[in-house]
This record gives structure tokens, C-alpha cells and sequence, in this order.
């Protein structure tokens, strides 16, 4: 079981008996807006655990369960690379925690999976995931249009953001 180290959180894998930590977290309007689920969220997080290429982690801040970080890999040779995805608690924004979360898995993609290049892909009007991922080193690459259907049923762009690995900020 690979648990992950970073300064504020740890980052386990994520387990069924966690459904019931993360459910308030993704009904959060915050959350909701980024990670819909319809009417039954329980059932929308184990498709999450049920996704064949991800590799889902829970986010713990001061000992408590605050978010879900996962990751997948593009394993051709040639287009190499990890994607990572994020939710974090609105209870704890600002304090640090979805930036050490990222830095601590980008690091452990970079370190111990040997990825050289990473990607992101925030919504494009989401001001404050794109400041976190900078933070961590990410850099825009452009606009994917109308890339993801919002709640409100319109489509939406999202900005593909990468990280190469000598670009990682500590």
C-alpha cells in the first residue's frame, strides 16, 4: 500500500470505507459545480473506484479525510505521460492542501513512476485550481474547447495545462 507524504497531507489509497467522508465533499456546491454525480453520489464515487485506469487516493489533513487525488497513465513509449485529477474540501481551501496534495503526487509520478511529463486540465474559468497547479510548476498549454458538459447541460472549455519533470517546484 503506497501512502504519500507531503507537508500538509498524506495522501492513501482511497478505500470503500471512505465513501462516506467523501460524499459531503463532492455535494459541496464547489465540488458539485467541478464533479457533478447526479442524484446519488454514493453510487457516483464507486464509478470513480470503478474507472479501470485510475488510481485514486484520498487527501488527509490533520488527520482527517478532505479530498480525492487520482492518476492515470498514457503508457505507449512514445506519448508517455500521467494526468492527474483533484477535489479538496471548500472547508480547507487556501490553506495549502490541494497544492501539497499535487506537489505530492506529480513528485511521486516524477520520482518513483519515472514520468517525465504530466498533464492537468482544470476547467478554464477556475482561477484558483489554475493558480494552485502553477504553483506546483504546471504551465498553461492552450484552451480545449468545449471539452466538458457543466450541470447547468452547456459545454464548457477547460485549459490542458503539463508539467515536465525538471519544471516540478519544491
Amino acid at each position: 500500500m503506497t501512502i504519500l507524504k507531503g507537508s500538509l497531507v498524506l495522501l492513501r489509497p482511497a478505500m470503500k470505507a471512505d465513501i462516506p467522508a467523501l460524499v459531503p465533499i463532492r455535494q459541496t456546491p464547489e465540488v458539485y459545480a467541478r464533479w457533478r454525480g447526479g442524484d446519488d453520489m454514493v453510487a457516483a464515487i464507486e464509478e470513480d473506484f470503478a474507472e479501470a485506469d485510475s488510481n485514486p487516493f484520498v487527501i488527509e489533513f490533520n488527520g482527517r479525510v478532505v479530498g480525492w487525488i487520482q492518476w492515470a497513465a498514457e503508457e505507449e513509449p512514445d506519448y508517455r505521460h500521467a494526468s492527474i485529477d483533484i477535489y479538496v474540501d471548500p472547508a480547507v481551501h487556501g490553506q495549502g492542501v490541494g497544492t501539497d496534495a499535487v506537489r505530492t503526487l506529480a513528485r511521486h509520478l516524477i520520482v518513483d513512476h519515472g514520468h517525465h511529463r504530466l498533464e492537468i486540465d482544470p476547467a478554464a474559468d477556475n482561477e484558483a485550481a489554475i493558480r494552485c497547479y502553477t504553483k506546483v510548476g504546471f504551465r498553461p498549454v492552450g484552451i480545449q474547447r468545449q471539452s466538458e458538459r457543466g450541470g447547468d447541460g452547456v459545454w464548457h472549455d477547460s485549459l490542458l495545462m503539463d508539467l515536465l519533470a525538471a519544471e516540478l517546484v519544491d
